[in-house]
């Protein structure tokens, strides 16, 4: 499984509340990347909530296209990345 850096702007910002509601559009959009055998873990949110920069495990950058085509989340850009943790060092 590789790891992946994905860009996303939001023009009119991005609102997800804090409520049933929230939970469940979050909830169904890992049951989505679930079935493509991806998983959102977390993101960031730029302060004016215009960009978010989302970390996920996927099998590949396609799939992660297609599951954002699925949930009607745009995608800027897809980077794979690795991780690099200062802890390993000590």
């Amino acid at each position: 499984m590789s790891r992946f850096i994905i860009e996303r702007d939001f023009p009119n910002g991005l609102e997800v509340p804090i409520t049933d509601a929230g939970a469940d559009a979050c909830s169904r959009i890992a049951a989505v990347n679930a079935a493509k055998g991806v998983t959102w873990l977390h993101s960031y949110v730029s302060p004016d909530k215009r960009r978010t920069y989302c970390v996920y495990d996927s099998p590949s950058a396609e799939a992660i296209r297609e599951v954002a085509y699925s949930n009607g989340l745009p995608v800027g850009s897809i980077t794979q990345v690795t991780v690099l943790d200062p802890y390993f060092y000590q």
